[in-house]
């Protein structure tokens, strides 16, 4: 598949999953804490997830495969040699930490945040977390341009 495609269609799911995010860190979550209503959030992860997830699916796709197109196949997932492989290894390690989050905030928070407002700052917690890896994760993918970091 030509590489301008696949890097068009993963900056289109970037920013739809780092947008996402950074309008709930900015504009629903500061709300919600305010308002002391976990209703907010939830109502806004119900809309959001059908568009960011499949934009998160399609990132993963198209990160392995553009990694491929730079030579960097799994079997050189975490060696850390060259700066491509830097990229993709750390890049592969905050999606691990990210997936990781999203399980911990879908089986263990959000049930619990449903009928507790109290729940609001540990899934403050995992929001902020998951935005700010987002954006590192889009910076580093900046650097592949200039050889890797």
């Amino acid at each position: 598949m030509n590489h301008h495609f696949l890097l068009i269609v993963h900056l289109l799911s970037a920013a739809i999953w780092v947008g996402g995010h950074l309008l709930l860190v900015f504009a629903y979550l500061p709300k919600a804490l305010r308002e002391k209503n976990q209703r907010i959030i939830l109502e806004y992860e119900k809309k959001y997830e059908p568009v960011g997830m499949p934009a998160l699916a399609l990132l993963v796709i198209t990160g392995v495969m553009m990694a491929y197109k730079y030579g960097v196949s799994i079997e050189n997932w975490f060696h850390f040699e060259t700066s491509v492989e830097k990229v993709v290894s750390v890049k592969l390690t905050l999606l691990l930490i990210t997936v990781l989050f999203a399980l911990s905030a879908q089986f263990r928070v959000i049930p619990k945040l449903k009928n507790n407002a109290d729940k609001l700052s540990e899934m403050s917690f995992h929001i902020i977390t998951v935005t700010v890896i987002g954006v590192v994760m889009l910076v580093l993918g900046s650097f592949v341009r200039f050889g890797g970091i």
